[in-house]
């Protein structure tokens, strides 16, 4: 199997989706300690989740799959995935920074705390990775019942299925059964 990693800027991103296998239900943010334990795996061990933080970053990993699902199947995101990252992304402001050397780089606000400045550092790295184009070949799955979130590497950007060899290979039996029985 290729290697499906999403590049840095989009690997936080790529890990939040992925924080829930739709196939087995298994929710890695739903365990007892599960947001603080994600948090300190991405280099924010300072970030601990106040109250009913978890369920915001369930909700962002939701609304991010719905982004990446419409990368796939390139269609618009839906209007309530679009509100939820607008009404998120607003309580993450970025700030530019630049650097002696004449570099700039986006950066969390100060003062932000929490899932916020998660969020601001998540923002900071798909607007990179719109400006280098990498963005929208970050894909869900387009098997119903997986959505992992894949980073799509294919010479033309077409990839449907995390694997070929297990959702690619379910959708196309699917297709080749329903046309036999047809026939």
């Amino acid at each position: 199997m290729t290697d499906r990693s999403a590049p840095d800027a989009l690997q936080w991103v790529q890990d939040l989706v992925n924080t829930l296998d739709i196939e087995t239900g298994a929710d890695a943010l739903a365990a007892d300690g599960g947001p603080v334990a994600f948090l300190r795996e991405h280099g924010a061990p300072d970030l601990v989740p106040a109250t009913g933080e978890a369920e915001v970053l369930r909700e962002l990993r939701e609304a991010l799959r719905a982004v990446c699902l419409a990368h796939t199947v390139r269609e618009t995101v839906s209007e309530d995935a679009a509100r939820t990252l607008d009404r998120l992304l607003a309580r993450a402001p970025l700030v530019l920074a630049v650097a002696p050397d004449g570099g700039a780089a986006l950066h969390p606000a100060p003062g932000l705390e929490g899932i916020a400045r998660f969020t601001a550092r998540m923002a900071a790295g798909i607007a990179t990775a719109v400006a280098d184009g990498t963005w929208s070949r970050l894909k869900a799955c387009e098997a119903h019942d997986c959505r992992w979130v894949f980073y799509d590497k294919s010479p033309a950007g077409r990839s449907r299925w995390c694997t070929m060899a297990v959702c690619g290979s379910r959708a196309k039996m699917r297709t080749y059964r329903a046309r036999r029985t047809g026939s």
